[in-house]
């Protein structure tokens, strides 16, 4: 084995499952969390602070057996929105998703205004993408604004 294909195989190739890719290094955990992997009997590794050309410092994921929902990925959107899901079947990447914030998130934001409903009553947040660039989500029931820097995950 030469010295490139060395280099090559920081991580063991996937038969099938999913990669989970430019991961901002300071997220790479919370993406662990929001996806619940701790729960995951399948093989799962996990990959901080690769050099990146896009990042500087990226975390990967790498999931056997394991395909995400849409409504899992857009959890992801949140707390890093410029992650990239390859899909692998057979070695190969079949799929290549890029995570794009949803313009509604359901069930996934806490309402940072303790008056809101969301709050007071046993019912699902709510919120609307109001501002893609800047990351400002609004609140369908008392219309508060937040950023998504300043979020809570529920």
């Amino acid at each position: 084995m030469n010295m490139n294909e060395k280099k090559e195989l920081q991580v063991a190739a996937l038969k099938n499952g999913t990669v989970i890719d430019h991961i901002p290094s300071d997220k790479l955990f919370t993406v662990v969390s929001l996806l619940h992997l701790e729960d995951v009997a399948a093989n799962i590794t996990i990959g901080n602070n690769f050099e990146s050309k896009k990042l500087g410092k990226k975390g990967i994921i790498k999931i056997a057996d394991r395909f995400f929902s849409s409504d899992e990925i857009n959890r992801l959107s949140v707390v890093a929105p410029n992650i990239v899901l390859n899909i692998i079947k057979d070695y190969e990447v079949v799929e290549k998703k890029a995570v794009i914030m949803p313009d509604e998130l359901k069930g996934i934001v806490k309402c940072n205004n303790p008056k809101c409903i969301t709050n007071n009553e046993p019912m699902q947040t709510w919120f609307h993408l109001v501002d893609k660039e800047k990351g400002l989500l609004k609140c369908h029931y008392c219309e508060k604004e937040q950023s998504k820097d300043n979020i809570k995950l529920l």
